[in-house]
């Protein structure tokens, strides 16, 4: 069997239809199929075959479908297995199976492939009105060809303005309040200076260069200091902003500060930006500046969701803020970049004015968006290696006394690279820590050190092999009750010549028994004042998020539906909660799609709590979520009007980015997946602030393969 057998339209939509039945396909790709062959009955069937991949691919992430890549590699077109399901234990099982993608393409090559495409009515090359278009190698649907153009156009423009907006800065007093922001024995700053042997300070390089770009990223692992730095960056440009001109020592209308706003792809990672944005401009050693408590004033601590800053519009696509209407703003700064799609970024930059700094701020190698396209991640492609012109350089020691390695230095550095700034050291995890180890060796697909580490004795990690999906397993019930400290203080060996990994249990290695004791001990009497009910749900709030599981897939017995069943019943019968399903005390809940009514956003964590009613004996339920704003209030919502959520003992990796958790364990299915890469592994791994514990039915050659395999998703945003 190879491509002939199916160059025609019969066969091709045969082919499609069982992809189909086997899940290897969505009913999106099929239908979107079906309807170009009824616009042009007589389309080649590989063009045809080619857009159902590109629709397909986008479901996956991917911008556009590379003919070339998917020539070489044909079982990476599709869904192989399904999602929560092993290679051939599909829902289709009984039907007869169908022919792999590699014995679709077995004979056609990328020419003739080219040929099939060239059909005008439905593909083009550039602006038009054809659904499809051709780029070279990659085939687009149009709407994300544009996406692209609009997102490149818009960076690059912004790009241009470095050259005008250093030479407004004076340069002097940049270095001024550079020093003072960043004095060794001063706050946020220098909490965050590399204080031995004169290393290079990052933090003040990240300040010195967004001041003079109209857009600049800052990236950076887990505890090198994105926020404090941000922080630092916009107490730069305020200070700067509201210094009075030489010469006008009493003007009769003082200078106004830049107008700023903070925003985050999902309400989670705006209520912690939140918290932590607060805590560092409370910190910020402005003493020594004239007009110090003024630029902390003109500093926000308020932080809201990009679906809300833009003005989502319920049932559309489109915002109420873009080109024609634009935000009223200066600055926007945007945390946890590397969730934001192709297609909001694009939206943002549609809304922002064109003299507006764009700030980004984020971890180049954490998953990247649900939905289609890598930008954070694929604009920090050069970033571990600097790239920076001596120009640059020179420009940085005047305005930091800062200096860059020479290994860090380009002479043919692009415009990108001198607005992009790498954190290099984090000052979360220490040189010994068993969580920093482990996501670094992720990181750099070293698999044979992931294995070793296993070997050793992690105060901070903990390994935990479990037999099945069976809720009485001992390992199981005490991971997610005690966080595993029910059972023996020696994990399981799960490989063949990996020795037991001996842990400590140090007291934040809690369960889920953590909050729900924490639920019931500290409950008001029903005579209580709503401060009092309101103080309560902070504190089982804040106990909730010492521990969270997390898992990779959706489906199947390790997926997150699975999974909170299981949970569910273990707890109950642990007697820890009244009942497994339904509402009930103690469940928390997911918010899986924004509700502006109601002021919740997708990915808002919830906890069930009763309050009293009309009588002593009557309580109510309702759900409580943290306002996610500077008051620190609780919203009390009642179960009947969220219509969008689902329990959440076990989070997807995907949905817990923005998040972090005293104690995370990370379970991982028995068998490897499409979706178990080295950047879901990083991103879980990195949840967890002072204790990971990773739990699989397989072995440890699940992780060591999973780290090997990376996300490359197919785009042209940086194409020549």
């Amino acid at each position: 069997m190879n491509a002939r057998s199916f160059d025609a339209r019969e066969p091709m939509q045969a082919l499609l239809a069982s992809w189909a039945a086997r899940q290897w396909l969505r009913p999106l790709d099929t239908a979107f199929a079906d309807f170009l062959w009824r616009e042009v009955p007589d389309a080649p069937p590989f063009l045809i075959l080619a857009a159902a991949l590109a629709s397909h691919q986008l479901g996956r992430g991917h911008a556009c479908l590379d003919l070339e890549a998917t020539l070489q590699a044909p079982a990476f077109a599709l869904s192989l297995p399904p999602e929560g399901e092993s290679s051939g234990s599909s829902p289709a099982d009984t039907l007869e199976p169908p022919p792999l993608p590699g014995e679709v393409f077995a004979g056609l090559s990328l020419s003739q492939w080219q040929q099939a495409l060239a059909q005008p009515l439905l593909v083009g090359a550039g602006a038009g009105n054809t659904p499809l278009l051709r780029v070279g190698g990659r085939l687009y649907l149009r709407r994300y060809w544009q996406y692209e153009q609009d997102v490149r156009g818009a960076l690059e423009r912004r790009l241009a303005m470095a050259s005008s907006l250093q030479a407004a800065l004076p340069i002097a007093a940049l270095r001024q309040t550079l020093d003072l922001l960043f004095a060794p024995a001063a706050g946020v700053a220098a909490a965050a200076t590399v204080a031995a042997g004169g290393a290079t300070d990052w933090q003040k390089i990240a300040c010195a260069l967004a001041a003079r770009s109209g857009f600049s990223i800052i990236t950076g692992g887990p505890g090198t200091g994105k926020t404090t730095t941000v922080v630092s960056l916009l107490a730069l440009l305020q200070a700067v902003a509201l210094k009075p001109a030489p010469g006008t020592p009493s003007p009769e209308k003082p200078p106004r500060p830049l107008r700023i706003r903070l925003a985050a792809p999902t309400g989670k990672a705006a209520a912690r930006l939140n918290e932590s944005i607060a805590n560092a401009v409370a910190r910020l050693p402005l003493a020594a500046l004239a007009h110090g408590e003024a630029v902390r004033a003109a500093i926000p601590v308020s932080v809201s969701t990009l679906h809300r800053l833009l003005g989502s519009r319920p049932d559309s696509r489109r915002f109420r803020h873009h080109a024609g209407n634009p935000l009223a703003l200066d600055v926007l700064v945007i945390d946890e970049a590397s969730m934001v799609d192709l297609e909001m970024m694009a939206a943002v930059l549609a809304a922002l004015p064109p003299s507006a700094r764009l700030i980004l701020l984020g971890d180049k190698d954490q998953l990247a968006s649900v939905e289609a396209g890598a930008v954070l991640g694929e604009l920090c492609q050069r970033a571990c290696d600097g790239h920076y012109t001596p120009a640059t350089c020179d420009w940085l020691e005047q305005a930091s006394g800062e200096q860059v390695g020479p290994d860090l230095v380009d002479a043919a550095g692009s415009a990108l690279d001198q607005a992009v700034v790498m954190l290099r050291h984090s000052h979360r995890f220490s040189a010994r820590s068993g969580i920093g180890q482990l996501a670094e060796a992720v990181n750099a697909g070293n698999t044979a050190r992931v294995g070793r580490l296993w070997q050793q004795a992690h105060a901070d990690l903990a390994l935990l092999s479990l037999g099945g999906d069976d809720d009485d397993e001992a390992g199981f019930g005490a991971l997610i009750v005690d966080g595993g400290l029910a059972s023996a203080a020696t994990t399981n060996a799960v490989d063949a010549g990996c020795a037991p990994s001996v842990v400590a249990s140090p007291p934040q290695r809690n369960g889920y028994r953590h909050y729900l004791e924490t639920l019931r001990g500290q409950q008001p009497a029903s005579s209580a004042s709503q401060e009092a009910f309101d103080d309560w749900a902070r504190a089982v709030l804040r106990a909730h998020g010492r521990f969270q599981v997390l898992c990779a897939l959706r489906r199947g017995p390790w997926g997150v539906a699975g999974l909170n069943q299981r949970i569910a019943r273990v707890l109950r019968a642990a007697g820890l909660i009244p009942a497994s399903d339904g509402w009930y005390p103690g469940r928390p809940v997911l918010i899986t799609r924004n509700d502006y009514g109601l002021g919740l956003m997708n990915g808002d964590i919830g906890i069930t709590l009763a309050l009293p009613g009309a009588s002593d004996d009557d309580w109510i339920l309702r759900v409580a979520f943290p306002a996610g704003d500077v008051s620190q209030s609780i919203k009390w919502v009642l179960p009947s009007r969220l219509q969008a959520v689902e329990t959440a003992y076990a989070l997807t990796v995907h949905k817990a980015q923005g998040s972090e958790f005293t104690h995370a364990a990370l379970l991982l299915p028995a068998t490897l997946s499409p979706i178990l890469t080295r950047e879901l592994l990083y991103t879980g791994i990195t949840r967890a602030r002072a204790f990971l514990t990773v739990a699989m039915p397989g072995t440890v050659r699940l992780l060591e393969e999973a780290a090997q395999r990376q996300v490359l998703r197919a785009s042209g945003l940086l194409a020549e």
